[in-house]
């Protein structure tokens, strides 16, 4: 037997392997378990925005860096060319996962296309790719899907279903690219054709191409061409080609604006999606909130406004006790460097979760309302005080349907605290000083197990 045929025997049992992977289909629990255990991820909004990080002739874009070619007008032909100078030669995907997991995240969502149109990888419908039209001439998505199955961090995807670059998407519209987003009246009788001859295509690429894919993260449902029966067909596609993958539900029409919860009907997707919003409270469907570290997605150079690790922090905490998931974004530069605020929060966030991690993945809900000094995570029968303002007295006051059979702090050594039961609850005596001031847990052994 040749070398040539020895090789593409292997070849062949190593697909078979994997279309075997994905066709043990779970149950849509299953699908939700992974997800619900990790309960932090990375967002990376990259592409050509980063090139003009914000500003165009003089002019700097007003809110996310990412919409500047709409925000500013930018004529197709204009902004096509900072294609031809997206070089990001200080890309390095090792790296990039590398912060993810230091930071405690479990999986990583990267912008596969924008609504700009350009795609990170070398897709067979279009040359208006990172290895068609720029000088880089590597596919982004390969390189973080080797880096990231190396790390064991969750590659996913999110795929815009608006594109102001293809003809067929905003034709007859040019040079009005995105009627449909500021006119809902506005209708393209193209964008069948988009759908079928290039959204499909390029969505089946990304899901044949890079191994298993943990999500499949839409936006852009809002054209007005785009249909819940298109919605539907889509999310149908997706796991029939992996059906152990997660959809958010930005894939069909019913999302309710930035609050991101499904208004009433038949809708399609696995979870909601709240942008840069926390709900109030904890909700009855699986939900994750995207956030920004500043005020923006994409890379802008003016932008310096920074959120705080212990914001940051905090955020995590209380979207995990509210039963969600926290989606934190970073926007890399045109250089291929995570910005150095980020990169600094997210290894002061890694440094807190490597100790107190137990009250975050897989832990959720909690059942008791929420306390005036923080929150509450719960995991089987394991009730974790996250304990914001830290009491002068030391005494931490639960009230009284909290039945705590032992206390011990997270952090240090794992101190039993001793606990006293009054009229008005359980008392836990703490340290007279926080072992960590943006957040100590106290581990709560309970009586009766919280459901």
């Amino acid at each position: 037997m040749t070398l040539m045929k020895k090789l593409i025997i292997i070849s062949l049992f190593l697909l078979s392997q994997i279309n075997c992977a994905f066709a043990q289909n779970l149950s849509d629990d299953e699908r939700m378990e992974w997800w619900r255990e990790a309960r932090f991820g990375m967002f990376i909004h990259w592409g050509l925005y980063a090139e003009p990080a914000g500003i165009y002739k003089g002019d700097t874009v007003r809110g996310n860096a990412e919409w500047i070619m709409d925000k500013l007008d930018i004529p197709i032909a204009e902004y096509e060319q900072f294609a031809a100078k997206f070089n990001p030669v200080k890309f390095n995907a090792d790296e990039w996962v590398s912060i993810a997991k230091n930071a405690g995240m479990k999986y990583m969502v990267i912008t596969s296309k924008h609504h700009d149109g350009f795609c990170l990888w070398d897709s067979e419908v279009t040359d208006y790719d990172i290895m068609d039209a720029s000088p880089f001439k590597r596919d982004i998505l390969k390189e973080l899907s080797i880096a990231c199955k190396k790390e064991g961090i969750k590659l996913c995807f999110y795929h815009s279903i608006t594109d102001w670059h293809h003809p067929d998407a905003q034709a007859p519209l040019f040079p009005n690219y995105n009627a449909g987003q500021r006119d809902q009246s506005v209708s393209n009788p193209n964008f069948p054709k988009y759908y079928e001859n290039y959204f499909k295509p390029q969505v089946k690429e990304l899901l044949t191409q890079y191994g298993e894919v943990g999500v499949m993260w839409f936006d852009g449902e809002w054209i007005p061409d785009y249909t819940t029966e298109m919605g539907k067909e889509m999310y149908q596609l997706i796991l029939d080609t992996q059906p152990n993958i997660i959809v958010n539900n930005r894939v069909d029409k019913g999302r309710n604006g930035m609050k991101g919860m499904n208004k009433e009907g038949n809708y399609v997707g696995d979870f909601g999606t709240p942008e840069k919003e926390v709900p109030e409270t904890g909700l009855s469907t699986d939900w994750e909130s995207c956030l920004t570290m500043n005020n923006t997605w994409g890379f802008k150079a003016t932008d310096h406004n920074w959120k705080s690790t212990e914001v940051l922090l905090h955020n995590l905490i209380d979207i995990v006790s509210k039963g969600g998931n926290l989606l934190l974004n970073v926007g890399p530069t045109a250089e291929g460097l995570i910005p150095s605020p980020s990169v600094e929060r997210l290894k002061e966030m890694g440094d807190w979760v490597k100790v107190n991690g137990e009250s975050i993945y897989g832990a959720g809900l909690s059942p008791f309302k929420k306390p005036d000094w923080g929150r509450f995570t719960s995991k089987q029968g394991v009730l974790y005080a996250h304990i914001f303002d830290w009491p002068e007295d030391g005494k931490l006051l639960l009230e009284g349907n909290i039945k705590v059979k032992k206390a011990n702090l997270l952090s240090g050594s794992g101190k039993k605290l001793k606990m006293d039961t009054v009229e008005e609850g359980t008392i836990i005596y703490l340290p007279k000083k926080a072992p960590d001031a943006i957040a100590t847990v106290v581990k709560l052994a309970l009586l009766e197990n919280v459901k």
